[in-house]
């Protein structure tokens, strides 16, 4: 496999899940650099000056459903800006992205509700993903133990740290298998107990029809779990393909 070259599916004739074609995402960054304090209560915010950032560059892949493809690439490379896109929650500058069913990101932190305690927070996230009231707390003690948060369950999500978050957000992304579970680094703040567990639960994701794509700087994580790897950098596909070779192109670079 060369550099830059599309990579078909590693399934097969299986239906297409995600495609992406020629997609350019750029978005404005303000800076206040040149501004003090009196500057900008007497101008307020209007002449800030802006830069725009190309962040993803033309960039076309597809993922077919059963699929968990890893993405790497050095930070900056577009890699969680795709994911956004994928998710449907960043605009793009030009080209398409189609997915079949609906797509769930899930990162660091999730859209989860601070002031809530984990119990409210799974039931909220569980009612979002279509589950009544009943399948949920049916549920609950399974998430319960998988997130390993015990009484912590009762407490507002404000005190968890990031790893407590994590994976509590993990757990409710998984209460049912999602269409596409988009990860962007999300188990990277877990401990290597829990991080076992949801490499375990993308696998049970992927054997359920699910697809997966999934950002980390954990190679090692991509490894075991992706047959198929995107390597981004600077906003532009450098390769796309089996994971060993990517990766090895990738760590060579």
């Amino acid at each position: 496999m060369t550099e830059a070259q599309l990579a078909p599916s590693m399934l097969g004739g299986a239906p297409v899940s995600v495609a992406v074609r020629d997609v350019d995402v750029r978005y404005k960054v303000f800076s206040d650099r040149h501004f003090g304090m009196r500057d900008l209560v007497s101008r307020g915010f209007k002449n800030r000056e802006s830069t725009v950032v190309h962040a993803v560059k033309e960039v076309s892949f597809e993922v077919h459903i059963g699929e968990v493809v890893g993405m790497v690439g050095s930070n900056g490379s577009g890699k969680s800006t795709l994911l956004r896109a994928i998710a449907g929650v960043q605009a793009v500058h030009s080209g398409s992205v189609k997915v079949r069913g609906a797509a769930q990101l899930l990162g660091v932190g999730g859209a989860l509700k601070k002031e809530l305690s984990g119990y409210r927070n799974v039931m909220l996230g569980g009612l979002a993903s279509g589950l009544t009231r009943a399948e949920i707390e049916a549920r609950m003690d399974g998430i319960v133990e998988f997130s390993g948060l015990g009484d912590a369950m009762a407490r507002p999500m404000r005190t968890y740290s990031s790893g407590m978050q994590a994976r509590l957000a993990f757990s409710i992304a998984t209460l049912k298998v999602p269409d596409i579970l988009l990860i962007d680094e999300a188990l990277a703040v877990g401990d290597k107990e829990f991080r076992e567990k949801s490499l375990a639960r993308v696998e049970e994701i992927r054997a359920e029809a699910g697809t997966v794509l999934m950002v980390t700087h954990n190679t090692a994580e991509i490894r075991r779990s992706c047959s198929r790897t995107i390597w981004l950098e600077k906003g532009v596909l450098r390769a796309d393909g089996p994971t060993d070779e990517v990766l090895d192109l990738y760590e060579a670079s």
